[in-house]
C-alpha cells in the first residue's frame, strides 16, 4: 500500500487529467444508481457527456445540506444489505444526517487517514494514543483506527476527556503522538501541573489536531496553539475534515495548511453567486467525492469558508492546501455593520487564562438583528474582569457583546455535554 501517492506529486495538469477521468466515472456511477442525482440530472436537463473537464462542472446544479437532510434516503446508491456501517453528521447546522458506508467505503476511509497521518509524520510501528470517540456513530473516530491499523501504527482507544486516565496510558504505553481536540491539551496540561507529573518529559511528540482551530490565516499559531506550545513544546498538526468528504486534509511538516489528495475528492471555492473565487480569495468549500460508493456526493457545499493555496509545498507535494476554516456560512453574523465568524471570538476568550469556559450564544433581538451573548465561567473578581473582556473584543473585533457570568458548575455541563461529540462552545439561536 502506498501511503504517499505519486499523483500529489505529479503536475498541476496530469492532477487535473487525473480527476476528470474519475470525474466521468462518478457521473456514470450517479446516472445508474443514485435516485438524488437521477432526478436532479433529469430536471436539469443535463446531458453527460457534456462533462468532460473540472471547468464544466459548473454546469451541475450545487447540492446543499438541507438536499441531504430532506432527502437522505435518495442518496444511497446500495442497497441495505451491503451497508457495513451507519455514521451520522454532528448535526452543526441541524438536524444529523444518515451515512451508510459499504466495505469498499470503509478501506476507502482507512486508505484517506493512513495517507493523511503519513502526512503529518506518523510512521509504522509508532503509538497514537485516540483522545476521540469511536462510538455514537461517530465516522472519524473509527476513520482515525481503521487508518492507524492500516499503516501499521499501534493505536491506543482511550476515549475523550478524564485527564487522570490520559496521563496514566501515556507513562504506560508511551504514545509519540495524540489525536485530540486541543483545547482538552489545556485540561491535561493543568491536571499535570496540579498533580506533578512531569509531562514535559513524555513521550509525546505530537498531537493531531481535531474539530478546533489552531493557526490564523497566515499560518501562524493563534492563541490556543500558543498556550499549548507555551506550556508543552509538542509539534500541533491541523487536520480537516467531514462525514460528509470521508476525506481529510493533514497538513504535513512545513505546516501551510491541509493538503488535498487528489484520487479521493475534487475541490472548489465558490463566491455567494456558485462562481469560482479568484486566487487568493476566501470561498465555500465545495466537494465532489470520489471512489465512494454508498453516498457518493457531487458539487456538495460543505457551508465552510476557506481560502486554497495552490503554490508548491517543500515537502514536494503539488497539490492544493486548504487554510484554517474561517467559519460556517450558516454561522456568519452581521452585528452592528460588522461581519463575524466565531473563530474570532473563539480566539478572543482563548487569550484569558482566567476563563473556565464559555460559550457564544447568537440569538436574534425583538427586531430582527443579530445579538452577542458570551456566557463564560471565571475565578477572577466579575466586575473588573467583565470589563476587560468588552474591552478585548472592542479592540480586536470593534463590537461589544453582552457577557452574562455562570457558574462553572451549570455552565460546564453544557459546554461539555457527553452527549455531544465535541464542546460545544457556540449556539446559534437565530
Amino acid at each position: 500500500m502506498e501511503f504517499y501517492p505519486s499523483i500529489e506529486k505529479s503536475s498541476i495538469q496530469e492532477i487535473k487529467q487525473f480527476q476528470e477521468k474519475k470525474l466521468r466515472e462518478l457521473l456514470i456511477y450517479l446516472e445508474s444508481n443514485s435516485p438524488f442525482y437521477q432526478k436532479l440530472f433529469r430536471e436539469s436537463n443535463l446531458k453527460l457527456q457534456e462533462i468532460r473537464t473540472l471547468e464544466d462542472l459548473q454546469k451541475i446544479p450545487t447540492t446543499t445540506k438541507n438536499d441531504l437532510q430532506q432527502y437522505n434516503h435518495d442518496f444511497f446508491c446500495i442497497p441495505p444489505e451491503r451497508i457495513v456501517d451507519y455514521s451520522t453528521t454532528s448535526g452543526t447546522l441541524g438536524d444529523p444526517v444518515t451515512f451508510g458506508l459499504s466495505d469498499h467505503d470503509l478501506e476507502r476511509l482507512a486508505y484517506n487517514e493512513a495517507i493523511s497521518f503519513a502526512c503529518a509524520g506518523i510512521r509504522k510501528g509508532d503509538v497514537v494514543q485516540m483522545i476521540t470517540t469511536i462510538d455514537k456513530r461517530f465516522m472519524a473516530g473509527l476513520a482515525y483506527f481503521l487508518g492507524l491499523r492500516k499503516m501499521g501504527a499501534s493505536v491506543v482507544r482511550m476515549g475523550p476527556g478524564i485527564p487522570e486516565l490520559q496521563w496514566d496510558s501515556i507513562f504506560r504505553y508511551k504514545p509519540k503522538y495524540l489525536i485530540t481536540v486541543p483545547s482538552f491539551l489545556l485540561k491535561m496540561i493543568d491536571y499535570a501541573e496540579k498533580h506533578g507529573l512531569d509531562y514535559k518529559s513524555s513521550s509525546v511528540y505530537g498531537a493531531v489536531c481535531i474539530g478546533e482551530s489552531i493557526k490564523n490565516q497566515d499560518f501562524s499559531d493563534n492563541i490556543l496553539s500558543q498556550k499549548i506550545k507555551e506550556k508543552w513544546n509538542i509539534k500541533l498538526f491541523s487536520t480537516y475534515a467531514s462525514t460528509e468528504m470521508s476525506t481529510a486534509f493533514t497538513e504535513c511538516e512545513f505546516q501551510i495548511g491541509g493538503h488535498h489528495h487528489p484520487e479521493l475528492i475534487i475541490t472548489e471555492i465558490l463566491d455567494d453567486n456558485e462562481n469560482p473565487v479568484e486566487e487568493g480569495e476566501s470561498g465555500e468549500l465545495t466537494i465532489t467525492t470520489l471512489g465512494v460508493e454508498a453516498i457518493p456526493l457531487l458539487r456538495f457545499k460543505t457551508g465552510d469558508i476557506v481560502k486554497a493555496h495552490s503554490e508548491p509545498c517543500r515537502c514536494g507535494r503539488k497539490t492544493m492546501r486548504l487554510g484554517p476554516v474561517i467559519g460556517r456560512k450558516q454561522q456568519m453574523i452581521k452585528y452592528k455593520g460588522t461581519t463575524l465568524y466565531p473563530p474570532a471570538m473563539n480566539d478572543i476568550l482563548n487569550d484569558f487564562n482566567n476563563i473556565l469556559c464559555y460559550q457564544i450564544v447568537i440569538q436574534s433581538n425583538e427586531i430582527g438583528l443579530d445579538e452577542i451573548i458570551i456566557k463564560l465561567s471565571t475565578d477572577e473578581d466579575h466586575g473588573n474582569f467583565v470589563n476587560e473582556v468588552r474591552d478585548h473584543f472592542r479592540a480586536k473585533l470593534r463590537v461589544s457583546p453582552k457577557i452574562e457570568l455562570v457558574d462553572f458548575e451549570v455552565l460546564s455541563k453544557t459546554v461539555f455535554n457527553p452527549n455531544n461529540r465535541k464542546p460545544v462552545t457556540f449556539i446559534d439561536l437565530r
